[in-house]
């Protein structure tokens, strides 16, 4: 497999690939719905729709940084599901805790219920995936 300039292999197989296109569909679906969201109802939950937009924002760096591979894309990655599971845990908390605080869900509430949860479960898969990435490949006798 051809190494990319940052060393390590690329993400093309196995869990890399689906982490790639469940981050790629987040990214989508986050954008997608923040950019309705803000463009016909901002003044309604900005707060939440903002939210909502940065998970986007994260979804797509963490593509990015995943499908990229290598060492700089593997930080990048990693800065990127560390935002987000900082973001579900705190959103998630917020706003279970202080309901009127977020009168519209954001993709990060209720810890990503809406979401199935995938939210809060996807970072811990990626970071975890990462941590084994980074290792070297164990010597076998």
């Amino acid at each position: 497999m051809a190494e990319p300039a940052g060393g390590g292999p690329r993400p093309a197989e196995g869990l890399g690939r689906v982490l790639v296109a469940v981050y790629a569909v987040f990214a989508l679906a986050a954008g997608a719905r923040a950019a309705v969201q803000l463009s016909t109802r901002f003044s309604e939950a900005p707060v939440a729709y903002l939210l909502s937009a940065l998970a986007a924002v994260v979804y797509v760096v963490a593509t990015v940084g995943l499908a990229r591979g290598g060492r700089a894309g593997r930080r990048t990655a990693l800065v990127a599901c560390a935002v987000e599971l900082t973001g579900v845990l705190v959103v998630g908390v917020l706003s279970l805790a202080d309901r009127a605080a977020f009168p519209d869900e954001t993709v990060w509430s209720g810890f990503g219920q809406g979401y199935g949860y995938v939210p809060l479960v996807l970072p811990v898969l990626g970071l975890l995936y990462l941590r084994a990435q980074g290792r070297p490949p164990r010597a076998t006798a």
